[in-house]
């Protein structure tokens, strides 16, 4: 199909095209419009505006509020038509100007950034008359519009009508957007030079003028440093009068009355900026540990309080990032010492790799994942050893603070990902497939890459541009399907009345915790009573919200579980009621209704995920991946005990686990839990039931890249349906020569198994092999239980990045039919199979013990 030319040889517009997409007649002329009242202008930086305050130049000013000034000339008198104010406007008479100022004293204007992603990306300001032909933001208002000052703009829009002015102030004030609504933390909050700044200031060394001084109170100690005989990071002992509660970290705390405490002088310079209520934070402030600030404060002072201090913080920040005069030199990426030393080991691990694989040890899927795991592990261990080198780096054998340490630690700039390719080794490569190029770059940017490791540079940094300019636009598309999905959900009742909710526990990632109880309650509203068992306190009652000082407690209280009310249960007859939603989480209380909560969720989602595309052009390609895991490590001292886990010994004295789900448990001599491990099937155990183990113990190993297939007993293998062509093929490996047998893909009756029998003949176990298995004996040999039948290959790790998986979360939102269907049984049972008919087979599953027989029909 060849669609119509016109002149030029330009295909001609059809009709779809004229109604399609973001040209097209809905979304240009129909849902949008252009604005009277509004300007647009590059925005400049606006260090010294309060928080609610942005710099409107003023010749945009006479222009927006044009009808505002001619209505108050004329109730002056000052001019008798509308003829005669406009040319009072156009001569800039001197009274104009007065009347500008007069005009805009409680008139509020609406600042916007495109692309306006979440409800952060319109705010309303107080304006100030600025000269000169840019708009003057506030820097900490930068996060919710994503703005920075190299060259953005900026629209502003005047709301008329006083519903508007007054839904501008209450609603829209910058200074009601504290917190964000996707996760209620604090989105107006110190950035780049301030966080350096802040960080630089609460920064302790050892070693510097007059440490270990004593002074009688905090204004002697600053008494000193303002008369040069201190520096602001030396560690000194100071006395402070009254009560404090002085904060050692981020969860350690103590009271203290009149004590002496071990701090610096810039510390004390922070927490003078502090309200008095807070507490003295006495530890390096990065960017979370500010964000932390501004959440108690707003917890312990109120919202005013916390208004202040944000623009005190500001101040501070960039105080002391100015006088710090921080900035970095070649000299200051250090380079580790080990590096030649692990690369040169890694390489011959690498070596013996390839000759077990020339050996036929290995086949080629598993050479190159230990290949691509031991540069993997390579570059993780010169990160290392690389942040280790800045930690403790001298200049004239006097301890220095890096630079760039400062401002990867504080949060400021840059991550440990990018030190590390400038200091460190570049690493592994990605192809734009997304395949990982086994060659790794062991030059860093300091150093200089070679023309070789240069060019395989090019692959991955050109794929991150392409995609971020390809897959912004599927970013966007994703968020309208959201908010075209979610736009009926909003709060429609106090109360839905039901008895329902979800059970709500820790998430565990491995070993890890993902989310701690506190994390997943705060801000739900509590199903049940919750009371201290041990006092009988009622800590939240039936239908209340848990707050984050009660969810707190329920976690110390030792609860791993409890059910919340949940949107999932809400029996709301239209949208959801405020009790199953629980809190908003930009305001800190429980949700009003009418709140459009399906358009925030929508919102929420959205703009991480177009945030994402533009980030994969940052990284550079570097293929982003982590070391498989293969190894259990103890992390406490204690008994082990293997709960569920059959295992046999191997010919060469290991102990092989044969079964899933096997869990191996680390009790203390109270048989209490401490630790608790699932060992999968294929595992080497390190250790035997009731060992006594110290922290760092290897507890169990296994291959991470092979799901292997064992032999639980010893016997004869027999291949059943196992043919060459039809479900088997084999290979000669080209590099090792060596044979190799391996499942294909079938259709049919055929169902390759491997089956152990006894010398009689008699079947002991029966191995099914799923496609792409490696057989690893032949029929008729003779085994020992603990040997490895086949193997079969894990999913081979290849880079990942969001840009390939939006097409896919948006057909979620298509509803479309799945192409490959799964059919899963309603009952338990023994299976039987049925006739076939038309392409489609019947499968019976019966249960005995209620009798009940479930037919289901599968497609062949």
């Amino acid at each position: 199909f060849q669609p119509v030319l016109g002149s030029n040889n330009r295909p001609l517009k059809s009709l779809s095209d004229i109604i399609k997409g973001k040209q097209g007649r809905f979304r240009e002329n129909l849902l949008g419009k252009r604005v009277d009242y509004s300007a647009r202008s590059v925005i400049v930086v606006g260090p010294e505006l309060k928080l609610h305050q942005c710099g409107l130049p003023k010749k945009i000013a006479l222009e927006l509020y044009q009808p505002f000034i001619i209505r108050r000339l004329k109730e002056l008198g000052k001019a008798d038509t509308i003829k005669s104010a406009k040319k009072m406007l156009e001569r800039r008479d001197e009274s104009v100007w007065d009347i500008l100022e007069e005009v805009i004293k409680d008139h509020p204007v609406m600042l916007n950034r495109a692309p306006t992603l979440h409800r952060m990306g319109i705010q309303a300001f107080q304006p100030v008359l600025v000269e000169g032909n840019a708009i003057e933001l506030h820097p900490l208002v930068c996060t919710g519009f994503n703005a920075d000052f190299d060259g953005d703009q900026m629209a502003v829009h005047l709301p008329l009508s006083y519903e508007a002015q007054i839904e501008a102030k209450t609603l829209m004030m910058s200074t009601q957007n504290v917190f964000s609504p996707a996760h209620g933390n604090p989105v107006i909050s110190p950035t780049q030079d301030m966080v350096l700044g802040l960080y630089y200031v609460t920064v302790s060394r050892a070693g510097l003028l007059n440490e270990g001084k004593i002074y009688g109170s905090p204004q002697d100690a600053i008494l000193a440093y303002d008369m040069g005989k201190l520096h602001l990071h030396s560690q000194i002992v100071v006395r402070f009068p009254g009560q404090r509660t002085v904060l050692k970290s981020r969860s350690e705390s103590e009271q203290l009355t009149n004590a002496r405490i071990k701090t610096t002088v810039g510390r004390i310079l922070f927490n003078e900026v502090l309200p008095t209520q807070m507490p003295y934070f006495n530890y390096e402030l990065d960017k979370k540990g500010i964000q932390d600030v501004i959440n108690r404060c707003h917890r312990l002072c109120g919202k005013e309080y916390t208004l202040r201090l944000l623009d005190d913080l500001k101040a501070t920040g960039f105080k002391y990032a100015t006088r710090a005069g921080i900035s970095f030199s070649k000299d200051d990426m250090t380079i580790p010492p080990e590096k030649d030393k692990i690369v040169k080991e890694t390489q011959e691990k690498v070596d013996k790799i390839e000759k077990n694989y020339q050996r036929g040890a290995l086949t080629p899927g598993e050479r190159y994942n230990q290949v691509i795991d031991e540069w993997t592990h390579c570059r993780e261990r010169v990160t290392e050893a690389m942040m280790a080198e800045l930690r403790v780096d001298t200049r004239n054998n006097k301890p220095f603070l890096n630079p760039i340490r400062l401002m990867v630690d504080s949060g400021a700039r840059g991550s440990q990902d990018q030190v590390r390719q400038l200091a460190g080794m570049r690493g592994l490569m990605a192809k734009p497939s997304g395949e990982i190029i086994e060659t790794p770059i062991l030059s860093n940017f300091r150093e200089g890459l070679t023309v070789l490791e240069y060019f395989s540079s090019t692959h991955g940094a050109r794929k991150g541009l392409a995609d971020t300019a390809l897959k912004t636009a599927d970013a966007g598309y994703l968020t309208r399907k959201l908010v075209d999905v979610c736009q009926s959900v909003v709060v429609a009742t106090q109360d839905c009345g039901t008895l329902n909710g979800v059970t709500k526990g820790v998430v565990y990632r491995g070993e890890k915790v993902e989310v701690s109880l506190a994390q997943g309650i705060t801000g739900r509203v509590s199903r049940d009573n919750i009371t201290d068992i041990v006092t009988d306190e009622v800590i939240v009652k039936e239908n209340d919200i848990i707050t984050d000082e009660v969810a707190r407690k329920i976690e110390s209280l030792g609860f791993t579980k409890i059910r919340v009310r949940s949107g999932l249960t809400c029996e709301a007859f239209s949208g959801i009621c405020a009790n199953c939603y629980g809190m908003d989480l930009s305001q800190g209380r429980i949700v009003e209704e009418g709140s459009a909560v399906g358009i925030i969720a929508a919102q929420s989602i959205g703009e991480p995920g177009t945030q994402l595309t533009m980030r994969t052009f940052h990284i550079g390609g570097v293929a982003v991946k982590t070391a498989e895991e293969s190894k259990i490590f103890s992390k406490t001292k204690g008994i082990v005990k293997l709960v569920n886990i059959k295992y046999v010994p191997t010919k060469d004295d290991q102990t092989i686990v044969v079964n899933r789900n096997g869990e191996m448990v680390i009790v203390d001599e109270k048989e209490r839990e401490i630790e608790k491990y699932i060992v999968p099937s294929g595992s080497y155990l390190k250790v035997k039931e009731g060992s006594k183990v110290k922290p760092r113990d290897l507890l169990a190993q296994w291959d991470p890249h092979n799901v292997p297939i064992i032999a639980g007993k010893d016997g004869q293998i027999r291949y059943e349906d196992i043919k060459k062509g039809e479900t088997m093929q084999e290979e000669r490996d080209p590099r090792s020569g060596v044979l190799r047998r391996v499942i294909m893909e079938h259709k049919g009756e055929l169902h390759p198994q491997l089956v152990l029998t006894d010398e009689k003949g008699g079947v002991q176990e029966v191995h099914p092999l799923p496609e792409k298995a490696h057989i690893e004996v032949a029929e008729g040999d003779k085994i020992r239980a603990g040997t490895i039948l086949a193997k079969n290959p894990r999913e081979m790790g290849g880079t990942q990045d969001i840009t390939g998986g939006l097409p896919r979360v948006t057909e979620l939102f298509e509803a479309r039919k799945p192409k490959e269907p799964a059919v899963i049984s309603e009952i338990d049972g023994y299976v039987e199979l049925g006739e076939k008919k038309r392409g489609r087979r019947t499968i019976i599953v019966k249960n005995e013990e209620t009798g009940i027989e479930k037919p289901h029909v599968v497609p062949l």
